[in-house]
């Protein structure tokens, strides 16, 4: 006989993993922050160009950022490798460190 399905069970864990996967959003999206100099703008001023890019309907201006973001991760993405091969103890790069935001849009 089959055991019935604990649904409370699994409705709590699937609720555990979205905040673990909402926490980790957040940590990246700060730490993206952090990596593009963003950081030393002020929240107003972050939170306009954000809302900016979030309204641009121009695919010319999104393809341009994308562009741009890629270069960006790429260069770091150069960065990180050139030093760990000239410092062979330094620890490897995090996975899940910051991502390029959904939809391709990167900031001007």
């Amino acid at each position: 006989m089959r055991k019935p399905r604990d649904f409370d069970t699994e409705l709590k864990a699937l609720e555990e993993k979205a905040r673990e996967l909402k926490t980790r959003k957040v940590q990246q999206l700060g730490e993206l922050v952090i990596a593009t100099g963003a950081d030393q703008l002020s929240s107003d001023e972050l939170a306009g160009a954000l809302v900016a890019i979030v309204e641009t309907k121009d695919t010319g201006k999104r393809e341009a950022w994308a562009k741009r973001g890629v270069t960006f991760f790429e260069s770091r993405s150069r960065r990180a490798a050139s030093t760990s091969q000239r410092n062979p103890r330094s620890a490897p790069a995090q996975p899940g460190g910051p991502q390029s935001p959904a939809g391709g849009t990167g900031s001007q």
